[in-house]
Formats: structure tokens, sequence, C-alpha cells
């Protein structure tokens, strides 16, 4: 009879050693060493979101936000954020095409640049902005010279350094759409005679449109809380320049409640955003 035919013995896999003992879990079986961190990762980011609400002003919030300069700050917001969205559309549909469908030398150092504003600091990215499109910059002394045109400190200005921070967003959620699409639908409708473009209009349009409007989405909050670039490369000039984040700012040195009831709104809108996406990014398969 051998070692494992006797009463007791172990029928698991021998691995030459004794068994080690399995990690202490919670009730839930959930390792310690595991729950704790994450509990304290929990508490370190929504206490400061709890900070906000409790601290708000809830007595004087109407008045504070009926005020003229937070209107002309939330209207300019508005209007620059959805502005700006609407360049990264234009712009930013084709560029992911052409990062997803077509081969070229250089695409991995294209799609590196252009998450570049990703990780970037947003003064430095208003910085470069400066030294391309400023009167003296690069590009911005031909407009200046050829076509009178001034994009710094100006409300074009503001559409613009929000762009350059929320294309990235649009960009990377088309493209990773079009590369779970199947590109045999755009082939089948070139062979029937469509064109490329039509191809593109009628075809993959409409399968990527989820995408598309996630990746909108996101670039226009971020347009919206966008703060480094904005300033940097527009300034703080109430109603031309001065978009919430910037108001925020400005208020929080002189008058607190203010900054803390713009604060509020711009919260509202992030969980807005994250429950209008909760379908994209919080379900699990």
């Amino acid at each position: 009879m051998t070692s494992l035919d006797k009463p007791g013995a172990a029928t698991g896999p021998r691995t030459g050693g004794p068994r080690r003992r399995p990690a202490r879990t919670s009730p839930r079986g959930v390792p310690l060493p595991l729950l704790v961190p994450g509990v304290v990762a929990l508490a370190f980011l929504l206490l400061p979101l709890i900070a906000l609400l409790l601290r708000a002003p809830w007595r004087s919030l109407p008045r504070q936000l009926t005020s003229t300069e937070v209107w002309q700050a939330l209207q300019l917001s508005l209007i620059s954020a959805t502005a700006a969205t609407a360049v990264t559309l234009v712009l930013g549909v084709p560029l992911a095409w052409l990062l997803a469908r077509t081969e070229f030398p250089g695409r991995g150092l294209v799609r590196a640049l252009v998450t570049l504003p990703l990780v970037l600091p947003p003064v430095v990215g208003g910085v470069a902005l400066l030294l391309a499109l400023g009167r003296n910059g690069v590009i911005g002394r031909w407009l200046d010279s050829w076509f009178g045109i001034t994009l710094p400190f100006t409300t074009t200005g503001v559409v613009i350094a929000e762009a350059f921070v929320a294309m990235p967003f649009l960009v990377i959620s088309v493209e990773g759409t079009l590369r779970a699409a199947d590109p045999r639908f755009e082939e089948a409708a070139t062979t029937l005679g469509a064109s490329r473009f039509t191809a593109f209009r009628r075809v993959t349009l409409p399968l990527i449109a989820p995408g598309i409007a996630a990746g909108a989405v996101l670039a226009w909050a971020r347009a919206l809380g966008e703060f480094g670039a904005t300033i940097t490369f527009a300034g703080n000039f109430p109603g031309r320049t001065q978009t919430m984040p910037l108001a925020v700012y400005l208020a929080l040195q002189n008058d607190p409640e203010a900054a803390i009831a713009l604060s509020l709104v711009l919260l509202a809108v992030s969980i807005a955003v994250l429950a209008g996406l909760r379908d994209r990014w919080m379900t699990t398969s």
C-alpha cells in the first residue's frame, strides 16, 4: 500500500513541501490585505467630495448661482465647451479612422503624439499654443500679418485651448470602437461600388456611433473643466475668456462661498456625464 492509499492521506497534487495556509479573508471572501487599502483609497477619493457637499452654502446657493458673474462664466463655459467638442468631432473622427484603418510609417509615433495632451501639464499646453498661435508664434505671426487674426486672449482662444486638451479623449474612444468594428462591412460596401468615403459615411459611422457619442461626451466634459491651458493661452477676462474653472479660482481668493457654489455646478455636471456613460463604462460583462 502506498502513502496515497493510506487513510487520511492527501489526495491533491504533491508539492514536495508543507501546504501553505490560505490568506485570511473577510467574511465575504475579500482578502484583508486588499480590503484595508481599498477602503482607504475609497475614503481618499470620496472625502473631498463629501467635504464639498457638507461645506456648501445651501441657503445662499440660489443667490450665488444667479449672480451676473456666475451666469457669464457658465454661459461662456457651455458655449466654448460645445464649440470645442464640435472641433474635436470634425477633426478627431477622421484622425481616429486613419489610425485604426490605415497603415503608414510612424503610425505608432503619431498615436503617441495624439495622446500626449493627456499627460502633458495643461500649463505647458497653453505655453505651446502661445508659441504656435500667439502674435509672435510660428503660425500666429502669419495669421496676424496676412489676415489680421489674433487668437490668444479671445473667446476663440478659449475654444482652441479646450479642443487641444479634449481631442485625445475623442480620438481614443473612436479608434477603439473602430478597431472593435468588423471591417468586412466596409469591404462589402466597396465591392458593391461604393467609394471609401461613402462606405465610411453610410456604413462605418452608424456602426461606431456609440463610440463617437461617448467620446464626444468625454471631450465635452474635459473641455468644460479645462483650466491650465485656458488661463495661459486665453487669459482670465470676465465675459470674454473667464470660464467656470477660472471663476472658481478667482472666487476662491475673494469669496469662498461663491467658489464652493461654482464647484457644485461642475460637480453636478461631472456626475451627469458619468451617469450618461454608465452603460458604457460601468457595466460588467
